[in-house]
């Protein structure tokens, strides 16, 4: 025994020697592929408290409450995609140069950038469309894939340009950013009457929970556009992309509509194919045998809860007349349907916030403010009115909501807590955050007649078009110069001009968008502009000339069947690309042009397939396809 008990010590400084060079190799190591917690004895054994030096980055956190957890694994969820306001597409084949590299202005591809919860940090001015003023307005970028969120840790800016009726903030001014945390919290007292003198003050009434931080000097007035141009046909394959890869927010428990909406999904999926139908143009549709199925069910099926909360002028007071006048039209008639308005939002499948961003803009806007952050704090503090109110926006965090808005300012001041929502907004402009698979391009239609929005419908026939092409109106933005620089006084087929001069019911505009065989939809400030509808109430070919712009029902529209899109970049070969379409491509066009109509028009009364239900069904249509559903069980 004494004998085994010394050999064993004499072996065994042997195996201690070996262990201990093993160890402090294993140490070397580690440091040497610098581990994240910046020592490796530390990363080996602590538990994250004991930092080793001023360097280092960790840091300790409270634990996020239940509410934080899931609000924060959905936008964690919803990252995983990239897109504007926690909801988007990583098109990896479609993104072009990465950050810092210079980008070639005539580069056709994708480059989809991030934005979190943020809010606008400085502003601009420039004219609107109408010859109002606009204001641009930049918001910091960010992307965040983890479940605790730092919503001040901008990495970039954005910029998105508005317009607005009055005088607009001025370039020496900076907005003040308020970034509010994604869920809500309902206040201690609701208020479910809001009104304007309510908010007379907004700008001094802040969430508890907003943060708010300082720009810096070198920033409030840096533009970076972003250069990336998105053609007809890569809105094609975004779009069928967001189908396979975006959904909504994970409801946080079920709802007897969802069920419904999945059975609508697998019905539509498996449509019937649809070979002669007297209502429809098979052409004029991406696929006619998905839209007629879903169109029905729609009408079968879809139930929508109006919210009464709020009071006019900004809630429920629809504007009628101008070209923001599709929201208004949109309000009044949706307020007024008994077919898909439910009284119990228990039976709803969508949940509609009924305020008109026009009136937002002219009730609420201070006239030499340089400001606007009233108007969005409006919209907040009638989101919490509702989320206070009601359980149903806390479910899915707006994902089953919907907002209908033409104004221009609508994509920022409907950012943070609507980002969730399915927007209808006129500036669908893919560079300031439409969503493909969840918001809708709406029409921008400028109506002049109340009683009678269809008056004047229609246009020669081809064989007494003569002019060419035809665009008349107002100097905004950077495209509409370059247009007539190249072609006004330059070409008698091309009949292109400044701002006509005035005639009664704007006759002349009217008789030579009757009498062209193109019509030119030059962009202003925003990607928007009312004579694409105009095109086609006159039955003349639209010519759109605005980059990475959404049109509208582009869910169920081949819009190439009946349009010409022309880049930016290629406006000085205008008159050979349109001359390159030969005559018998024409007739098919101009003839589908006068087919698709029917999609475009106002009706004091709505109709099938008319302008009020396309929209309503886009709204519906991306709902069915981004729906996520928890388990019945």
């Amino acid at each position: 025994m004494v004998q085994e008990f010394l050999s064993f010590f004499r072996v065994e400084p042997r195996m201690l020697l070996w262990l201990v060079g093993i160890t402090f190799t294993v140490i070397i190591v580690f440091q040497y592929v610098e581990f994240p917690y910046g020592n490796a004895l530390f990363s080996l054994f602590s538990t994250g408290k004991f930092p080793t030096s001023s360097s280092l980055s960790f840091q300790t956190a409270e634990p996020p409450s239940k509410s934080q957890i899931f609000d924060d694994l959905n936008l964690t969820i919803s990252n995983q995609f990239n897109h504007t306001g926690g909801h988007a597409i990583e098109i990896a084949n479609n993104t072009s140069n990465s950050e810092g590299k210079d980008a070639n202005p005539e580069n056709d591809s994708v480059k989809e950038p991030a934005r979190e919860y943020g809010s606008s940090v400085g502003n601009s001015v420039q004219k609107s469309d109408n010859g109002s003023a606009e204001q641009k307005v930049r918001e910091p970028e960010q992307t965040n894939f983890n479940i605790t969120k730092d919503l001040t840790n901008n990495s970039a800016e954005e910029s998105v340009t508005t317009r607005s009726e009055h005088s607009a903030p001025s370039p020496s001014s900076a907005m003040t950013p308020i970034d509010s945390p994604p869920h809500i919290n309902p206040p201690t007292k609701v208020n479910s009457n809001i009104t304007t003198s309510d908010l007379s003050n907004t700008s001094n009434i802040m969430s508890e929970n907003s943060a708010i931080s300082n720009v810096p000097e070198d920033r409030k007035h840096s533009h970076t556009p972003i250069p990336e141009v998105t053609t007809i046909s890569e809105m094609n394959n975004l779009l069928l992309q967001s189908r396979a890869l975006y959904r909504s927010t994970m409801p946080r428990w079920s709802s007897s509509a969802d069920p419904e909406l999945l059975w609508v999904r697998s019905e539509i999926e498996n449509a019937p194919i649809v070979k002669n139908d007297p209502g429809l143009y098979a052409p004029l549709y991406s696929n006619v045998s998905m839209f007629k199925r879903s169109y029905e069910l729609m009408e079968e099926t879809l139930k929508v809860y109006v919210y009464k909360e709020g009071a006019r002028p900004i809630l429920h007071s629809p504007f009628l007349r101008g070209i923001y006048a599709s929201e208004g039209w949109f309000m009044k008639l949706m307020e007024a349907d008994k077919r898909f308005v439910t009284k119990d939002p228990e039976k709803a499948h969508l949940f509609y916030l009924p305020f008109s961003s026009r009136m937002l803009e002219e009730k609420l806007y201070e006239r030499d403010s340089h400001s606007y952050q009233n108007l969005i704090q409006f919209l907040h503090n009638y989101v919490d009115t509702i989320a206070g109110k009601y359980h149903y926006w806390n479910r899915t965090g707006g994902a089953d909501h919907f907002l209908v808005a033409c104004h221009d300012w609508a994509p920022a001041e409907t950012r943070e807590r609507l980002d969730k929502c399915i927007k209808a907004l006129c500036n669908a402009d893919l560079k300031e955050g439409f969503v493909f698979g969840k918001d809708v391009s709406l029409p921008e239609t400028y109506v002049t007649n109340m009683q009678n929005p269809t008056r004047d419908l229609g246009g020669k026939p081809p064989s007494k078009k003569s002019p060419l092409a035809f665009f008349a109106g107002k100097m905004h933005g950077s495209v509409r110069p370059i247009l007539l620089q190249h072609w006004e006084n330059k070409d008698p087929d091309m009949k292109i001009f400044g701002r006509l001069a005035k005639s009664k019911n704007n006759r002349n505009y009217v008789q030579y968008m009757k009498s062209s065989k193109y019509c030119i939809c030059a962009k202003g400030y925003e990607v928007n502009s009312p004579r694409v509808v105009e095109a086609i109430f006159y039955e003349c070919v639209p010519v759109i000339i605005s980059d990475n712009f959404v049109p509208p029902f582009f869910e169920v529209l081949n819009w190439e069947s009946f349009a010409v899109f022309v880049l930016e970049k290629d406006i000085p070969n205008l008159k050979n690309i349109l001359l390159s379409i030969p005559n018998k491509r024409y007739l098919r066009m101009q003839m589908r042009v006068k087919k698709v109509q029917q999609h475009f028009l106002w009706h004091t009364k709505p109709v099938k397939y008319d302008i009020f239900h396309m929209i309503l069904h886009s709204i519906w249509y991306n709902r069915v396809f981004t729906l996520r559903a928890r388990s019945m069980n």
